[in-house]
């Protein structure tokens, strides 16, 4: 009997915290809300240069690793696929729809180490910079791969400096180095 009133407390601050992790989610539902993909694939996405198996990571305002976007389609982790083929990449997340960036969208490619609750070894993950195509001013956001085999890694990113308009330095590092 004596251990019932702390198994209470604990229980109530448990429940307290999950009410406010499904407030603190909902509000930055409702603040992306305006951040939508506005990019529909084409029906010929061109010649396909490279399909890689990935964990999709997140997505964030560009620039800023540690403030994930609750977009639609990209707001959870998951398993993923990145074809990249001449007209752009299409990521499939599984459990999401599809989600195709336009060539002329990328802003830039590069490796990064950390992002939103991942920290990897040095360049293990793929930081793909793209602009969301909103009304008014587009927004760029920074979505993170974590590219399964290693090799694949530079196939992917070969793959899409080839389609992409932006200049890219060779052997980009992004700033959410550790």
């Amino acid at each position: 009997m004596d251990r019932l009133g702390p198994a209470a407390i604990v229980v109530a601050v448990a429940v307290l915290v999950l009410l406010l992790m499904v407030a603190g989610w909902r509000r930055r539902v409702r603040r992306d809300a305006g951040l939508v993909l506005s990019h529909d694939a084409p029906t010929d996405l061109g010649d396909e240069l490279a399909t890689i198996d990935a964990f999709y990571v997140a997505t964030t305002a560009h620039g800023t690793p540690l403030e994930r976007l609750a977009i639609k389609g990209l707001g959870f982790r998951g398993r993923a696929s990145v074809a990249v083929a001449t007209e752009g990449v299409t990521l499939r997340i599984t459990g999401e729809r599809d989600v195709f960036i336009p060539a002329g969208a990328i802003e830039e490619v590069a490796n990064a180490t950390w992002t939103i609750d991942r920290v990897v070894e040095k360049d293990g993950l793929v930081l793909l910079a793209w602009s969301l195509g909103n009304a008014g001013a587009p927004t760029i956001v920074d979505s993170y791969l974590r590219v399964i085999a290693p090799e694949d890694r530079t196939r992917l990113i070969d793959a899409i400096h080839q389609i992409s308009p932006a200049p890219f330095g060779a052997g980009n590092t992004t700033e959410s180095e550790v």
